[in-house]
């Protein structure tokens, strides 16, 4: 069985044109996110699926793997899947998604993303998620929120805060998901082949599709946040997590 981990990478951004190739603490954007995914030892290798040629010249320039793909997809997770395709991968082997603006993610958390599929059969795909300590932080749209039930399966993902506190608490209790995905080929190549549900749309969240279309979703809490690059005056926050 391979364990193959493809990061997407769009050159074009709304936000922050040429994201990718930003210059963090010396080397690209890409080349950190690349690098950490290659100290996960499960990984049997790591590609970059990018529409944009500037971008697979980079990857190729620090020695990484890059993949052509089509320039319009609904999500990341649809690039993901053309080039899992493209390396011919089989229905069981596992494709894990790393988002390409996490360029100060914990290796070791890959690890914990694909625990549950390389001990049970039955799961088809999993993410992470990780405890907001500040309430402030679940009020950003741009964190994510996630709930699950009992057994570590996602209830709802959403960019309000969920879950709804509608009597005063002493500790609101909110879980920010980490943009992390592990699938077993077959079901990955399912989930592409679906419509984009309403949910989707709406929040502009790809993994709600799993679930409008009645599919299981396993969350693993990490210990680990991984902040994103969503404009250029995040840069700074990032180096100075990754600068010594």
């Amino acid at each position: 069985m391979k364990i193959v981990a493809v990061i997407p990478s769009r050159y074009g951004s709304s936000r922050f044109p040429g994201k990718p190739l930003a210059t963090i603490a010396g080397k690209p954007m890409i080349r950190h996110v690349y690098e950490r995914a290659k100290g996960c030892r499960e990984l049997t290798d790591v590609y970059v699926a990018t529409d944009d040629q500037r971008i697979i010249r980079c990857v190729e320039e620090f020695g990484g793997k890059a993949i052509m793909t089509q320039g319009v997809h609904p999500s990341g997770t649809d690039r993901v899947r053309e080039a899992a395709s493209v390396l011919g991968l089989e229905e069981g082997d596992l494709v894990v998604n790393i988002q390409g603006d996490q360029p100060a993610f914990n290796s070791s958390s890959i690890s914990l993303l694909l625990e549950p599929l390389l001990k049970d059969g039955t799961i088809s795909m999993s993410t992470l998620m990780f405890h907001l300590e500040n309430e402030s932080h679940a009020l950003d749209p741009n964190n994510v929120k996630v709930i699950s039930d009992r057994d570590g399966f996602a209830i709802y993902f959403s960019r309000s805060p969920v879950p709804y506190y509608r009597d005063a608490v002493n500790r609101k209790v909110y879980y920010k998901h980490l943009g992390f995905y592990a699938f077993r080929m077959q079901f990955l190549s399912l989930f592409s082949a679906l419509p984009q549900g309403v949910l989707e749309q709406a929040e502009k969240l790809e993994q709600l599709r799993a679930l409008e279309y009645g599919y299981r979703i396993k969350v693993i809490e990490s210990r680990w946040d991984s902040p994103e690059v969503d404009v250029p005056s995040d840069i700074k926050k990032i180096e100075h997590l990754i600068l010594p």
